[in-house]
C-alpha cells in the first residue's frame, strides 16, 4: 500500500520497513501492520488534536505529572506551543502506562519505540493466526464470558496495584488473543491517586460487567467496584487478593444513646479540666 505521510519519516530512520495494510482507524489514532525486519508489528498514529473526537479530557489528566513549570503553564494556554506540549503528554501518557503495566505483568501489547508520534507495537495474534479481534466482534459462550470475565477483573486488580486505572476499559479496547484477552489502548490511564480515579475505575468496571452479562446473564450484578476500591484504599490490595464480588454489611445495630452519653461525659470532663479565671492580685 501507500505509505502514509506520518510513517515515511520512520522507513527514511530504517525503523520500520514497510507499511502492510491499514489495520484499524479510531477516533484517537489509526493503526498499520508493517514490517519490522522478519518481524510484523503494529504502527499505532495518534491523530493530531484538530481531527480527534475524544471529549473530556480533563477527567482523565488530572494529577498527572508535567516535566516542569513552563510545560505545565504552556498546557493550560491556547497558544501554539501548549497544543504542542498537551499532544505531547497525551501520547507520552499512554507510552509511560504500557511500560509501567508491562513491568507490572499485565496483558498488555509489547512497546518496541515512539517516534514522533507514532507507537510501535506488538502485533497481538488471533486464535485463527491473524491479527487478534476486539472482544465486541466476537460471540462467546456463557463459560468463557465468565472466564474472560473475571481474568479481566484481576487484571484490573494488577493495574490498580502499579496505580494506575485503564480509563476506557471496554469490550473495545480489550482484543481477543490466541492466549486470551489482551488490554490495549491507555493514552486516557488515570492516575490511581486521581481525585476522580473511584468513579472511573467504577465505570471501567461497570461496563465489562455490563457486555459479559449479554453472554452470561448475572454477571452484571457485583460489586466488584467498591470491593477492590476498599481493599486499595486500606492499602491491603494485592493481585492475588482473594474476591468475592460482594460487600458485607454490618447488621450489629448501632447504640445511639451509648454514643450520646460518651460525648456527654467527655464534655463534663472537660468542663471539669478547665482552669477558672485567674484573681487579680489586692
Amino acid at each position: 500500500m501507500r505509505t502514509p505521510r506520518r510513517l515515511q519519516p520512520l522507513i527514511d530512520a530504517e525503523i520500520i520497513d514497510e507499511v502492510q495494510s491499514q489495520l484499524q482507524s479510531g477516533k484517537e489514532a489509526e493503526v498499520f501492520i508493517v514490517r519490522c525486519g522478519d518481524d510484523l508489528r503494529c504502527a499505532k498514529v495518534y491523530k493530531e488534536a484538530h481531527h480527534r473526537t475524544f471529549k473530556q479530557m480533563t477527567q482523565y489528566t488530572e494529577g498527572r505529572r508535567t516535566r516542569g513549570g513552563r510545560q505545565a503553564r504552556a498546557m493550560g494556554s491556547k497558544s501554539r506551543y501548549g497544543r504542542q506540549e498537551r499532544e505531547a503528554e497525551w501520547h507520552n501518557a499512554e507510552v509511560e502506562a504500557l511500560a509501567v503495566l508491562e513491568a507490572a505483568g499485565v496483558r498488555v501489547p509489547k512497546t518496541y519505540s515512539y517516534f514522533e508520534g507514532v507507537l510501535i507495537l506488538e502485533l497481538v495474534v488471533g486464535p485463527d493466526g491473524g491479527p487478534a479481534p476486539r472482544l465486541n466482534d466476537v460471540d462467546l459462550t456463557p463459560e468463557q464470558a465468565r472466564s474472560y470475565h473475571l481474568l479481566l477483573v484481576r487484571e484490573a486488580v494488577r493495574m490498580l496495584c502499579a496505580g494506575l486505572v485503564h480509563g476506557d476499559y471496554s469490550e473495545f479496547n480489550v482484543l481477543l488473543a490466541h492466549d486470551g484477552p489482551m488490554i490495549i489502548d491507555l493514552p486516557q490511564a488515570v492516575q490511581a491517586t486521581a481525585n476522580n480515579a473511584f468513579g472511573i475505575f467504577e465505570r471501567d468496571l461497570r461496563q465489562l460487567s455490563a457486555f459479559f452479562s449479554r453472554f452470561a446473564p448475572g454477571l452484571g450484578t457485583n460489586d466488584y467496584p467498591k470491593e477492590i476500591w476498599n481493599l486499595y484504599r486500606r492499602g491491603k490490595l494485592r493481585p492475588e487478593s482473594e474476591l468475592t464480588g460482594r460487600i458485607t454489611q454490618s447488621t450489629a445495630k448501632v447504640d445511639v444513646q451509648g454514643v450520646l452519653d460518651e460525648i456527654e461525659d467527655a464534655r463534663y470532663e472537660a468542663m471539669l479540666l478547665k482552669p477558672g479565671p485567674k484573681k487579680s492580685p489586692p
